[in-house]
């Protein structure tokens, strides 16, 4: 690492919530010995947007690398353990309905291979067992309400995420943050001062102070206040790709069992969330305001929690799809929801937060102190995270494009939007000719953002096989695999985990 391109900078945060809050803590962690000053100013009257309670297994190293213990934020947060994500009603295939997307274990590789085995010869018509939720722990433990912590000692660890409540988060964040010397400022942005080469300089604040900084991070939200409105940086809209723009939200009861699993419900005009708490669950529902209102929103959803007649209030999101063209740009990294957000199908928000600060650390550690924020570093960086953003849409957009639901115009329109990319397209013509579909992947370059194994857990997840069928004879390869010893293999392991609420409650 280089010890002089950061040393002895200001940092200027703008806007908190969990976003700036991870911002300010990873940078102070990984940049302690550098007598960097951060400052975060957010405004009291603005609020989190909380849409996204969920994370994927990523979040889990962003609290190792700040030294934060699980004991130590969850119950602060409201927080449960998160197996993976299941999808109900997506497909209208028979035998397919519903499919489980798991999170990576190192003991998948005793039984994900017969999956990958079984999904070409089923693609050839062989009539073999090939559903996703029969070959994956996590699935297992998801269906049981178990932790994906083992109870005793177990030689593989298990990938998992969190549940958790963003606005609580970000609050821990905030007080983790100024115990580590991040001055918190709480005041409104009335003007951003530049200089000559176009640089930020500086934020007015409504106090009369003036903060000026060498390297400002815009966690404004999806406003973009410093990326899009001073820098006037171009949005790209993912919105002939991804209709939705809307979500309404509305929290129930806890409950019982406490689940350990993100459910997708699909809707008429979208998807409904339910993420469990231990104190609550989250539940929401994104849809696209061209084919509903928001009245109409908030009634299905009511309708499918029981609470027609509930007083409890219901909150209205508007969603902005896409990115910014340039992430970082002059002196400023946009961060979270300024530089972009894909809805929250996948729970992918925080990724692209720790993606980003990721990135742009690595980047300045890896510069000199006369060309910290030259044009080469930012070019790649964000290249890098352009990428990222256009792998993972093509992974939701297959959600979408890829689903046998037909009951309302939202969902024609879905599977017949021609607004595809020709990665997605290579992707799914591979899969039904029968390819090596890790080989596809790989060959694609996107295995970092989705691996082969999550792409055939949604494309056999929701069916999608030739018609014609065969019976395969006795001494056919496909019977390589022994499914009985699968299942077999996959309930031993399970009985090493703790039912979720009673490992909360021993260890939290």
């Amino acid at each position: 690492m280089n010890s002089t391109a950061i040393a002895n900078k200001h940092i200027v945060i703008l806007g908190g919530g969990t976003a700036g809050w991870m911002t300010a803590n990873l940078m102070a962690v990984k940049w302690k010995n550098q007598n960097i000053h951060i400052t975060l100013v957010e405004s009291p009257a603005i609020g989190t947007v909380g849409v996204g309670e969920g994370s994927t297994p990523q979040l889990k190293s962003f609290f190792e690398q700040i030294g934060v213990e699980e004991q130590q934020w969850m119950p602060a947060c409201n927080a449960t353990y998160k197996n993976g994500i299941r999808f109900n009603g997506w497909s209208s295939r028979e035998g397919y309905q519903s499919y489980f997307h798991p999170f990576a274990s190192r003991i998948d590789a005793f039984s994900a291979p017969a999956l990958f085995y079984n999904s070409i010869h089923r693609r050839k018509g062989v009539n073999i067992e090939c559903h996703p939720d029969r070959f994956y722990l996590s699935a297992k433990l998801a269906q049981q309400h178990k932790s994906p912590i083992a109870d005793h000692n177990f030689p593989f660890p298990i990938g998992y995420g969190y549940h958790f409540d963003a606005n609580l988060l970000g609050q821990f964040l905030s007080n983790l943050g100024t115990s580590r010397g991040v001055k918190h400022i709480q005041a409104k942005v009335l003007n951003v001062g530049r200089h000559v080469n176009g640089d930020i300089a500086n934020l007015q604040i409504d106090s009369g102070a003036t903060i000026s900084g060498d390297i400002f991070v815009d966690c404004s939200g999806f406003e973009g206040v410093l990326i899009q409105q001073t820098l006037k940086v171009p949005f790209v809209s993912f919105k002939e790709n991804l209709f939705n723009d809307r979500a309404v939200a509305i929290p129930s009861p806890v409950s019982q069992p406490l689940r350990s699993e993100t459910i997708s419900t699909a809707m008429k005009y979208g998807w409904a969330w339910d993420i469990p708490l231990t104190n609550r669950v989250g539940n929401g529902y994104v849809y696209s305001s061209d084919y509903c209102s928001p009245e109409q929103a908030e009634t299905e959803l009511r309708s499918k929690l029981n609470l027609l007649d509930s007083e409890i209030e219901a909150r209205h999101l508007k969603m902005k799809i896409g990115r910014v063209e340039k992430h970082w740009h002059q002196n400023c990294l946009a961060v979270g929801l300024s530089q972009g957000f894909i809805e929250p199908l996948e729970a992918t928000a925080l990724h692209f937060v720790q993606e980003t600060i990721e990135g742009f650390i690595e980047a300045i550690n890896n510069s000199n102190e006369s060309n910290s924020l030259c044009i080469q570093h930012q070019n790649t960086f964000n290249q890098k995270m352009n990428q990222r953003f256009e792998g993972i849409r093509d992974y939701i957009v297959a959600h979408y494009r890829l689903s046998s639901k037909d009951d309302t115009d939202y969902w024609l329109a879905n599977s017949a939007n021609p607004n595809i990319s020709d990665q997605l397209k290579r992707i799914v013509k591979g899969w039904m000719a029968a390819e090596d579909m890790t080989q596809i992947i790989q060959q694609a370059k996107i295995h970092s953002y989705y691996p082969p194994f999550s792409w055939l857990c949604i494309l056999a997840g929701y069916g999608i096989f030739p018609k014609q069928l065969s019976d395969a004879p006795k001494d056919s390869a496909a019977h390589k695999y022994d499914l009985n010893y699968v299942d077999d293999f996959i309930q031993r392991c399970s009985l090493n985990f703790k039912d979720h609420q009673s490992f909360l409650d021993l260890h939290f």
